[in-house]
């Protein structure tokens, strides 16, 4: 019999990643960085839900999650810096 579960969480992660990608583009853009906590809340919430799920599939997508949006806040000061230099468009109304 085949174990599909671990290309499930393959899956999963890269479409958790590709997601989380133009989210912090679209994120930076609107709000700037000062939103970052939410990033890290949404972290926190996903990785304890994590801990308490008893299917091991769920608990390891919720980690990814989790883990995928601590990278974000990251990503979020990252992309104000591509912004600066001019790699991507600066919203009018942010200096």
């Amino acid at each position: 019999m085949l174990n599909f579960t671990g290309i499930l969480i393959g899956i999963c992660a890269f479409l958790i990643i590709g997601l989380l990608h133009p989210v912090v583009i679209k994120t930076e853009y609107h709000f700037g960085t000062k939103v970052w906590p939410l990033f890290l809340i949404g972290g926190l919430v996903c990785v304890v839900f994590s801990l308490f799920t008893t299917s091991i599939f769920l608990s390891t997508i919720l980690s990814v999650l989790g883990f995928s949006l601590f990278w974000s806040i990251l990503e979020l000061f990252e992309q104000k810096k591509r912004v600066e230099k001019g790699w991507f468009p600066r919203k009018e109304s942010k200096k």
